[in-house]
């Protein structure tokens, strides 16, 4: 139900439709994405590949506030202990057949990695499918190295993540850019580009008649980018919303080279998230994805001997660079937070209004272990979930409760996330608020 909705009837022979008056129906869809407040709530990923050192990561006590503290690995997020989440022993609990992958899709899709291709769409587009709708994009997905990223609108459906923050920039606050209180300026070719899209739908809609059942379902997927397309150019000529910490950006450099061979790790996630955070606080988008690198990418990190999935096998002992590497990822998380922190939104911030996801694809990269997976959550999601907390899950608890407490807190009203064996009914109780 929307606000055009009609009552539609025949009088006299006649066929006359009767708009609704208000009803709380037509106005909860908008207010369930919002927090208390009123600002809607955001879901983001971030995500790094190769893992981490478990003995390193998992924080010393459990609890709430002084109860616990950081290990030294999660040590650069000691400015956002308040706001953040850190759950240890969750497991992925699907077979280990693809090394890496089986853990990123049983993680984020609750799917196993068959074929080349998650089994099912990533959580942070199963949210995208709920909320996105509302906005410019329904979801952004960004990253620091040449990686496409790990978002998936279904099998074989990967959302290619943008590396490059210039491009972003253009994307987002380029020529259709409109700041609260500026006034649209209309593109006269919206109406050729919908009148094309009404065309599209019509040969669709034949085409489905004359195709195999597998084709049919090619086309419906296809179908579903024409509507974002629709959407998009709909939200085009509409006001923007109107939030006071809406403000475009300066541009940034034109390309981001490698240095000897180094991507600027630290350089491209500050544009990126600084950028996106902007975003959201213009309600262009509230889903996003920043991946730092890939499952078994052998990105050469600051001062690494070598790449990290080769020094995830190759370097011996407790493995400090490995280590280093862990580090220098939490650092650029720590660094998007600072940016999501640093808008204010009501009494809090658009952090507060947040739940990010910071994930890897497995945990003890050497051995591509699927227990004790590396998760932290950050924001609290407009007070949905807990925050300044370590939790530790018992008897290494399916990951896919965590996914679905998330799903929860962004008002997904889902019965249960992954399947087979990963398949959860019931959410990390613990986490929620």
């Amino acid at each position: 139900m929307n606000r055009r909705q009609v009552l539609r009837g025949i009088l006299q022979g006649t066929a006359v439709g009767l708009a609704l008056p208000w009803l709380e129906s037509l106005a909860g869809r908008r207010l369930a994405y919002a927090s208390e407040d009123g600002f809607p709530r955001r879901f983001g990923v971030f995500f790094w590949g190769n893992g981490n050192r478990p003995e390193r990561w998992t924080p010393i006590g459990e609890g709430f506030g002084t109860d616990w503290a950081l290990s030294d690995q999660l040590a650069p997020l000691i400015a956002h202990k308040p706001k953040i989440a850190v759950v240890t022993g969750l497991s992925v609990k699907l077979p280990n057949i693809e090394p890496h992958y089986s853990g990123s899709s049983g993680l984020l899709a609750g799917a196993p990695f068959t074929n080349g291709t998650y089994g099912g769409p990533t959580i942070d587009q199963i949210i995208a499918a709920e909320i996105g709708g509302e906005t410019l994009f329904r979801s952004i997905q960004t990253a620091s190295t040449d990686t496409l990223g790990q978002s998936y609108s279904g099998p074989h459906l990967l959302n290619p993540a943008e590396n490059n923050p210039y491009a972003l920039y253009e994307r987002l606050f380029g020529p259709t850019f409109v700041a609260p209180g500026e006034d649209a300026i209309v593109d006269p070719t919206l109406g050729l580009r919908r009148s094309i899209l009404d065309s599209v739908h019509a040969e669709l809609s034949s085409l489905k008649t004359r195709v195999s059942t597998a084709d049919r379902l090619r086309l419906e997927q296809h179908a579903d980018g024409v509507r974002d397309l629709e959407t998009r150019l709909a939200r085009l000529s509409e006001d923007p919303p109107s939030y006071e910490a809406c403000l475009q950006p300066d541009a940034p450099e034109l390309n981001y080279p490698d240095i000897d061979g180094r991507p600027q790790i630290a350089a491209r996630t500050e544009v990126m998230a600084r950028l996106t955070a902007m975003a959201l606080a213009c309600d262009q988008t509230r889903v996003f994805g920043h991946y730092v690198s890939q499952p078994v990418a052998d990105v050469l990190f600051p001062e690494a001997s070598k790449g990290h999935h080769s020094l995830t096998h190759d370097e011996g002992g407790d493995q400090p660079e490995c280590h280093a590497i862990t580090v220098h990822c939490i650092e650029q998380f720590a660094a998007w937070l600072s940016a999501l922190d640093a808008i204010p939104e009501g009494e809090g911030t658009l952090l507060d209004h947040c739940a990010v996801l910071c994930c890897s694809d497995v945990s003890l990269g050497q051995t591509h272990s699927l227990d004790e997976m590396p998760i932290v959550v950050a924001g609290g999601a407009g007070g949905r979930l807990h925050t300044d907390v370590h939790i530790r899950a018992a008897g290494q608890e399916n990951a896919s409760k965590l996914m679905l407490s998330l799903l929860h807190a962004m008002d997904v009203n889902a019965a249960s996330f992954g399947e087979d064996e990963a398949l959860a009914a019931s959410g990390l109780a613990a986490l929620e608020a």
